[in-house]
């Protein structure tokens, strides 16, 4: 029996991602043992530092979900990692690469309200759980006399705390609600033309190192074409601005007839509020390219 170690967080929601990717890996290759790592990272211990400080980080706070993954991967203490693929920093650490994106949950973000309210019946100066910046920003765009709450804890603590009151509402990762089994929590999945989702939201990352080996041989069994081309195009925006710092950033691409369809939004450090963008990236056509215009489109001031 071939056994594969594999590193991730051990937040519920981390561990049932990889619990996930585990089990389609010992579908895809007969014999095959995963065994998972529990790897504590700094945003683990720590938490995640206010934006005036990440942005001081070599990777911005994103890094910190990390780092302690990535090093233990780095050293061969495991076969590869598993990752929310939107923590991971604009720029690939040295040494490692994606080696696998497996198919896009949805990448979507939902509003969990109180009971018998919906985000088109929240009433006036209702208060919305939300610590994401780019979630503030484009729910006060269409809805300017909200009020936001630092919630923070996981998708457990904050419908807790939506329970016993502390807000009307809270805004979550649909993504997140599924693979925890809590999808049948009333939500409401927000149309992407109201809040862009963040860039690579509702996708795992698979990571290995890129000297390659046996490991990103048996991970490239779950890469999925379509969801790669998105989450790079993606990524490739969320380098463009420079992201990673605190500052919103929102970037989704979608497959449709011809090409793909990208929407993004970017605000620079300190904006109250900051710049749309959109477009289509035939099919064949440059995608680096394509994402270095509509970053630079995004930071046009």
């Amino acid at each position: 029996m071939t056994v594969l170690k594999m590193g991730t967080r051990g937040s519920p929601l981390a561990l049932a991602q990889s619990g996930l990717v585990a089990r389609a890996l010992e579908a895809a290759h007969p014999g095959l043992k995963v065994e998972t790592v529990v790897v504590k990272t700094s945003g683990d211990l720590f938490g995640a530092p206010p934006p005036e400080k990440a942005k001081a980080l070599p990777q911005g706070a994103k890094g910190l979900w990390v780092k302690e993954i990535e090093e233990a991967l780095l050293r061969g203490e495991l076969g590869f990692a598993v990752h929310s693929a939107k923590d991971l920093p604009a720029v690939m650490t040295p040494g490692l690469v994606v080696g696998a994106y497996p198919k896009r949950e949805d990448a979507r973000d939902a509003l969990v309200c109180r009971a018998g309210l919906t985000w088109a019946t929240l009433p006036k100066r209702a208060r919305v759980g939300t610590s994401s910046l780019r979630r503030q920003h484009l729910l006060a765009a269409a809805r300017p006399d909200l009020v936001f709450l630092p919630l923070r804890g996981n998708v457990d603590t904050r419908l807790r705390k939506l329970a016993e009151g502390e807000a009307e509402a809270v805004a979550l990762a649909v993504a997140g609600l599924k693979r925890l089994g809590r999808g049948d929590a009333p939500h409401e999945a927000l149309d992407p033309g109201l809040v862009v989702p963040a860039p690579a939201q509702g996708a795992l990352a698979l990571q290995v190192r890129a000297d390659g080996g046996e490991a990103a041989k048996l991970v490239a069994a779950l890469d999925h074409a379509a969801t790669r081309v998105c989450v790079e195009l993606e990524r490739g925006f969320l380098a463009g601005v420079g992201g990673g710092c605190g500052a919103p950033v929102a970037a989704h691409a979608r497959h449709q007839a011809g090409g793909l369809r990208f929407d993004a939004y970017f605000a620079a450090d300190g904006e109250a509020a900051g710049r749309r963008v959109e477009g289509v990236l035939p099919d064949g056509a440059d995608a680096v390219a394509f994402a270095r215009v509509m970053a630079e489109k995004a930071r046009a001031r």
